[in-house]
């Protein structure tokens, strides 16, 4: 507990890189974000945005370098991170054969949540699905498995929520109901988001930062931000994909 409680940022990222083969997704990426920030980062496909999350969450290990949130190292203190950081993915990371108060009371139990009952249905509510919730989850739409997978991802109360095109294909309506929750628990939580969707990330972001070819291309907190440069920036790290 020493540690993160001297931790002054929620992330802390060091000369991070992460190599497949010869390739460096992430190349020597370094930052610091403070509590409660909402951080959007940009980049074209192959950027190393989500190998970024993926390694930010211990999904994948660093080739080199580190990464510390909540003052926990992703690495050695990664079982105790798990307890304390969500994960909304292009994957709902759902049962397919249970329903979806099933799902969700499964996931409570893993987490040891208090009154398990009480909040599946609360987060049922709150995604609008509660008129669904004895249906079998390979019957929902992409939209509604998606909000089920925030729902997941938001039983524990964690610290530190990431996200990865989590706007990915739901409607409007299911836009909207995100967009709800976010404003809900904004002040509450760190929040890490990867965006296609320039408007959108600028709209919720303290601090944005680019990522092109693994490295970072730019990172600032949103009142330093000159909007026309910051796009002009984003622009031309288009070209610099990785298909």
């Amino acid at each position: 507990m020493g540690d993160e409680q001297r931790s002054a940022n929620a992330l802390e990222v060091r000369e991070l890189t992460r190599a497949f083969g010869v390739r460096k997704a992430l190349d020597a990426v370094s930052f610091d974000l403070p509590p409660r920030a909402f951080l959007s980062i940009f980049g074209p496909n192959g950027a190393g945005k989500t190998t970024l999350v993926k390694v930010l969450t211990t999904l994948l290990n660093p080739t080199s370098g580190s990464a510390k949130v909540l003052g926990l190292d992703v690495v050695s203190d990664a079982v105790e991170m798990r307890k304390r950081i969500g994960l909304i993915s292009h994957n709902p990371l759902l049962y397919p054969d249970l329903t979806a108060e099933e799902n969700l009371l499964f996931f409570s139990e893993m987490y040891g949540i208090e009154d398990p009952q009480g909040r599946v249905a609360e987060l049922l509510e709150a995604v609008e699905l509660d008129h669904r919730k004895l249906d079998l989850t390979r019957t929902f739409s992409r939209g509604m498995l998606q909000r089920l997978s925030i729902a997941r991802a938001l039983l524990h109360r964690p610290e530190v929520l990431f996200l990865d095109e989590p706007y990915s294909g739901l409607d409007p309506h299911a836009m909207d109901i995100l967009d709800g929750l976010i404003a809900q628990i904004r002040d509450e939580h760190t929040f890490v988001m990867i965006s296609h969707d320039l408007d959108k990330g600028l709209e919720l972001c303290s601090h944005a930062l680019i990522l092109a070819r693994g490295k970072i291309v730019m990172f600032e907190p949103r009142e330093a931000i000159d909007e026309q440069v910051f796009r002009e920036t984003y622009r031309s790290t288009v070209g610099m994909g990785v298909a």
